[in-house]
């Protein structure tokens, strides 16, 4: 709101009433040619000045207090300019702000029949002073307060239909990620899930119809038939959360209790070893006390940046992860030394690295991820709190 808005805003009508009495004073002091100020004319306008400054919340008191100064000095004053003007400007204030019309148009007659009682009296013969003093001093304060109130009406109409606007767009939104989250949990269950459940199953079956396998393929068969039965239960979770708008996703898929953060990224590494890999693990005393949304990340971002090396860099590769608590805020990495082989990007048109980097945008950190010492890094420092200008949760 600039200058001039504020200045006829309902609440500085303080601000207002000095401006319009040191413009008074200022008349009276700095008189010109063979006028001077009467003793009555300052003692009247003093009144005028007090009850402006006394009154000014109060419109219509205000407004019946300068119109009975005007008719004294009318009476007794040769120059009631002073309440002239402050009858007029308190008919401007009332007029926009009152809360009927009846108001407006009752002052209004109250201050002309003033001006024609005061013409009548002063002069018989002639009401052009009269009359053209009551049309300044009464018409255009009440149409410049009708401008203003009307300006003020269309404004709040205008911020009324964009909040309903917004909250029609909000709504529409709502329903848009309603319908996504019901199409995906259907294409989780009916494809995802359903593959899944076939792969276990045929594990199942596989370690009944071989009981006399080799003891390295049957911890194969028992590593794959636990990973998928998890799966299956992650997958029966996401399906509920995704039918279900009344959950919060970030509440309930990236949520972990602290204390169990440990003993997970241990079977996250055992996975990893399971699968050929050596890796050296570095988790500082701190990592139990995370809370449970960065506990979560850190968990995400180490099983994906396992599966990459084991993918990448090959069953050959020895990793390590370290993930440190520092000030309260999280340092976790993964590096390789490349198992032998030239490091290379992630490849094969999957998102991992992408969808690695937003979980951690998200909580306020910067992914970083390229060749070190041969092999391949990637590291990241997850904040303590999420700056102001990003949205709070995990994704």
């Amino acid at each position: 709101m600039g200058w001039v808005g504020r200045l006829f805003d309902a609440r500085d009508t303080l601000v207002r009433m000095l401006l319009l009495d040191l413009s008074g004073l200022s008349y009276l002091l700095f008189t010109e040619g063979d006028r001077r100020t009467t003793g009555q004319q300052w003692f009247l306008a003093l009144l005028a000045f007090t009850a402006a400054l006394t009154l000014h919340r109060h419109r219509l008191p205000n407004l019946l207090v300068q119109s009975a100064l005007l008719a004294v000095a009318f009476a007794m004053l040769d120059d009631p300019t002073i309440h002239r003007v402050g009858t007029g400007w308190a008919l401007f204030e009332l007029t926009m702000a009152a809360s009927r019309p009846l108001l407006i148009w009752g002052g209004a007659s109250l201050v002309a029949a003033i001006y024609l009682v005061a013409g009548y009296t002063r002069d018989l013969a002639s009401w052009v002073s009269p009359l053209s003093g009551a049309i300044a001093m009464i018409g255009l304060p009440v149409l410049l307060g009708l401008v203003i109130r009307t300006t003020r009406e269309l404004g709040r109409q205008a911020e009324a239909k964009a909040a309903a606007e917004h909250q029609q767009r909000e709504s529409e939104s709502r329903a848009a990620r309603a319908d996504e989250r019901s199409a995906i949990a259907r294409e989780l269950h009916d494809v995802v899930a359903h593959h899944v459940a076939s792969m276990v199953l045929r594990v199942g079956v596989a370690r009944h119809v071989l009981p006399d396998v080799d003891p390295r393929v049957a911890d194969v068969f028992d590593d794959v038939h636990r990973t998928g039965t998890a799966a299956l239960a992650d997958l029966r979770k996401l399906v509920s959360v995704l039918r279900d708008p009344t959950v919060r996703t970030d509440a309930a898929l990236t949520a972990i209790d602290p204390t169990s953060l440990p003993t997970a990224l241990a079977a996250a590494v055992s996975t990893a070893e399971q699968a050929g890999l050596t890796v050296d693990c570095a988790i500082g005393d701190g990592a139990a006390t995370l809370d449970a949304v960065r506990g979560m990340a850190v968990l995400r971002l180490t099983q994906e940046a396992l599966t990459n090396v084991a993918k990448h860099a090959g069953p050959a590769a020895r990793a390590r992860l370290r993930v440190d608590l520092v000030d309260g805020d999280v340092l976790w990495s993964v590096s390789d030394d490349g198992g032998g082989t030239a490091p290379a990007l992630p490849s094969g048109g999957g998102h991992g690295l992408t969808g690695m980097r937003e979980r951690v945008e998200v909580l306020g950190g910067r992914l970083t991820a390229g060749p070190h010492d041969g092999g391949w890094r990637v590291e990241t420092v997850l904040p303590a709190t999420v700056p102001a200008d990003r949205p709070g949760g995990a994704g």
